[in-house]
Formats: structure tokens, C-alpha cells, sequence
């Protein structure tokens, strides 16, 4: 298949790279990105659900994004612990 399309690969790991998250900035701005988003949904279970049904479900969305956050972040630490570890010298 490679063979056919000569440049496919090289034009797919191209795209690929825009979607890896390399410097904390990046993931600060992913993470608000996520945080609009699970609030925005929260408020409309606010809408939805009035009383603590809302309630409930507008603070599962943000600790979704807390430890989704996390995570991301901790990858980033544990990435660059992995390449300072695999440096030569």
C-alpha cells in the first residue's frame, strides 16, 4: 500500500503532529479549552435538572475536567523525565 501512495505516510505523520501536546502552555490552553466546555454542558444540566440532580451532574463535569488535567499534565512531566533519562551523556 505504501508503494501507491509514496508521500501518504510522510503527509499522515505530518498531521499526527499537530495533535501532540509538547509544552505545558499547550496543555494549560487544552485544559480551559475543556473547562469552557464541561461548564458550559454543566449549566445546561443546571437547565435540565433542577435541585441537586444539576447539581450533581454540573460538578461531575468539573471534576471530570480536574482529573483529565491532571493527567495531562503528569504525562508531560513523565515524558520529559523519559527523555532526559534516554539522553546520552
Amino acid at each position: 500500500m505504501a508503494d501507491v501512495f509514496p508521500g501518504m505516510i510522510r503527509r499522515l505523520r505530518r498531521i499526527s503532529r499537530l495533535f501532540v501536546i509538547r509544552t505545558r502552555f499547550e496543555a494549560f490552553a487544552i485544559i480551559y479549552a475543556l473547562a469552557l466546555g464541561a461548564t458550559q454542558r454543566g449549566s445546561v444540566y443546571l437547565d435540565q435538572f433542577p435541585g441537586w440532580g444539576g447539581r450533581l451532574l454540573f460538578g461531575a463535569c468539573c471534576l471530570a475536567v480536574l482529573m483529565a488535567g491532571a493527567k495531562i499534565l503528569d504525562c508531560l512531566k513523565l515524558e520529559a523525565a523519559a527523555a532526559d533519562r534516554d539522553k546520552p551523556g
